[in-house]
């Protein structure tokens, strides 16, 4: 059996890689971030800053929590919590991104708990990926204004499945039947989570049509979140970071190359070459690693350090299932020379965790020390 992906077509990979001059190094500085933001689809100069609605608010114990939502432009309305610290501030700010998971009903919830605490449904997720509790609630405890938002496709601002269409119900039925189920017996969510995963390549094929990107689109609306966090009275707006596993983690790469405004970022389960992807660990990955062009620029390392000597915390996972050991190791490696050639080898911090791909209590510790340390009042 063949355990690659194109199989006989493996050849192609070299072939393309070496007629199309694909993952150059590319170093840290003005010229990769203006090549990523051309990429990315980022106007120069930004567009304009979305107005946000308070929609709710709510305590639980020291923590002051608020549902915010705002336009993105198009589509449904985005929908975020806000999570800070009682008192007046100000203090640093957080965007918490979500992960990809193939869970697109929920969103933020993911991660945040909001007014009515945690979502029964996504108990299972949690315990496997965040040791069972929302971390974004915990880290606002930590001193923080965190800001979790739906992304691009998610919760919010989900698109529209069409449940009744003869492909929808044989699809749905097929998915039961793989676990021993009715169509009947599954809740709206797994529903909706079912036939998301070939909603994302239709709505890819669109953003070509269109000249975008399903990364570009997520970077986008990143950026306007961002915005909106450092434009709140309680926000440092000289001390704003960010944080994400998996499909969070890219998020942050790209937030991150796309705007100076990022002081502090840690990326969790998703750093790897890219050419090591090939082959093997492309299929298990989303549209959102792969905006066209960006393996013209330079490799995924390359973009995840163009903002230095800004600092970052990468967490490894040795067991990872999505991510191969040795491009996990040639990122870091790659990390940590561009790093030390600006001379600032201290501001690219990385742990390699024991396990598989998840960000759990521990790691979790270490990301708030780390971000406690960069964009807290005294930090460098």
């Amino acid at each position: 059996m063949n355990d690659t992906d194109l199989g006989a077509y493996g050849d192609w990979l070299e072939l393309a890689c070496r007629q199309g001059g694909l993952f150059p190094r590319a170093v840290p500085g003005a010229a990769t971030q203006r090549r990523v933001r051309e990429i990315l689809d980022v106007p120069d100069p930004e567009e304009e800053s979305f107005v946000p609605v308070l929609c709710h608010s709510w305590q639980d114990g020291g923590l002051v929590g608020e549902v915010v939502s705002w336009s993105a432009g198009f589509g449904p309305r985005t929908e975020a919590y806000v999570l800070r610290p009682q008192g007046p501030g100000p203090f640093p700010g957080v965007l918490a991104l979500h992960d990809h998971a193939n869970v697109k009903y929920y969103g933020k919830e993911k991660i945040a708990d909001g007014p009515d605490g945690p979502v029964p449904e996504l108990a299972r997720l949690r315990d496997k990926f965040y040791g069972g509790r929302a971390f974004a609630n915990h880290l606002a405890r930590r001193g923080f204004v965190v800001l979790a938002h739906d992304a691009f496709m998610w919760g919010s601002r989900r698109f529209p499945v069409d449940t009744r269409s003869e492909a929808s119900r044989n699809q749905l039925e097929a998915f039961a039947a793989a676990q021993g189920r009715q169509v009947r017996e599954l809740p709206e969510s797994e529903k909706y989570d079912a036939l998301a995963r070939q909603l994302e390549h239709t709505v890819a094929k669109y953003c070509s049509l269109l000249d975008t990107s399903i990364a570009a689109r997520i970077c986008r609306e990143d950026r306007i979140a961002l915005g909106y966090l450092r434009s709140r009275p309680d926000v440092d707006t000289g001390r704003t970071g960010c944080v994400g596993l998996s499909g969070g983690g890219a998020r942050a790469v790209l937030l991150r190359a796309v705007t100076g405004d990022v002081r502090a970022a840690v990326i969790t389960g998703m750093m790897s070459s890219f050419q090591a992807l090939l082959d093997r660990h492309v299929a298990s990955h989303s549209w959102m690693l792969f905006p066209p062009g960006l393996s013209r620029i330079g490799d995924w390392p390359d973009i995840a350090a163009c903002r230095a000597p800004a600092p970052i915390l990468v967490q490894y996972l040795k067991g990872d299932e999505l991510l191969p050991a040795s491009g996990m190791m040639a990122a870091h490696r790659r990390l940590a020379e561009h790093y030390t050639a600006i001379g600032h080898p201290d501001c690219y911090s990385s742990h390699f965790v024991d396990g598989p791909h998840r960000f759990d209590i521990p790691m979790q510790e270490e990301a708030f020390g780390f971000l406690a340390r960069w964009l807290t009042p005294g930090a460098r």
